[in-house]
């Protein structure tokens, strides 16, 4: 087999640049000492070749598309039985690995979002994560509070990770170019083993302060029909993209006292 298809459905924009292939693969920290790197969306491994020069990692990639994994297992067959032919957003990954693994990949944009809740799903076992997914999307992950980008995504994954926006990946080095430029981006773990409130409620509230980004928070959250005294709080008349990830510990907190 010579080369994969892009397919559409799949959302797959091939990287064929080898310097910035490489380049991506040296944000890897690898940080408490991980060895095991799960690669989402190998395609025809322009990543994975960098990621096997690294004999220290122990390399795994997973695909959906049956021709990538036939590509792969042609191509790598060093790898053996790490080449997973599977969807990743429904795969256990407690199955695939007993401890702590680092995530990388060129994301498939439209799914992007998903990985991200999958992560955090599993953040105490992923320590890192070196992604190229689109631009917007991941300036908007750096984003500090007060910035127009920042949103449910920003302060979901600051809650648990440092985010650094490390590059960015002009459309002319793809196949085929997407119409849109990418952005490089590493997450790695904190030091924040728990949050000081109930975290399915943040999840909700942070959500949901988000939900009509116009209104102040006193919109947002109604629903919670929080007393007049505590609505009267000067936080509820900020919107939800003036808050930090400290502020909406503070203001789940006040959800969950009056609930």
């Amino acid at each position: 087999m010579s080369k994969v298809s892009p397919k559409k459905h799949l959302g797959q924009h091939f990287l064929v640049d080898q310097n910035i292939a490489q380049k991506i693969v040296e944000q890897l920290t690898m940080p408490d000492g991980v060895q095991d790197v799960l690669e989402i969306g190998p395609g025809m491994g322009v990543l994975t070749q960098y990621l096997l020069q690294h004999k220290e990692y122990r390399t795994t990639v997973i695909d959906i598309d049956r021709e990538s994994i036939a590509y792969l297992k042609e191509h790598f067959p060093q790898l053996e039985d790490r080449i997973i032919s599977a969807d990743f957003l429904k795969t256990d990954l407690s199955k695939l690995f007993p401890g702590k693994f680092a995530i990388i990949g060129n994301f498939p944009y439209n799914i992007s979002s998903q990985i991200f809740f999958a992560v955090l799903k599993h953040r105490d076992v992923i320590p890192e994560v070196v992604c190229m997914i689109q631009k917007e999307v991941a300036e908007r992950i750096a984003a500090p509070p007060g910035s127009k980008t920042y949103g449910i995504l920003s302060v979901l994954l600051q809650a648990f990770y440092k985010i650094e926006y490390n590059f960015t990946v002009h459309e002319h080095v793809f196949h085929p170019p997407p119409k849109v430029k990418s952005g490089v981006i590493s997450l790695i773990r904190n030091e924040v083993e728990k949050l000081a409130c109930d975290e399915k409620l943040f999840f909700e509230v942070v959500k949901q302060s988000f939900g009509t980004r116009r209104k102040t928070l006193r919109n947002c959250l109604k629903s919670y029909n929080l007393p007049p005294e505590i609505q009267a709080q000067p936080v509820f008349d900020k919107r939800a993209e003036q808050l930090s990830v400290q502020d909406f510990i503070a203001l789940t907190q006040l959800v969950e006292q009056n609930k």
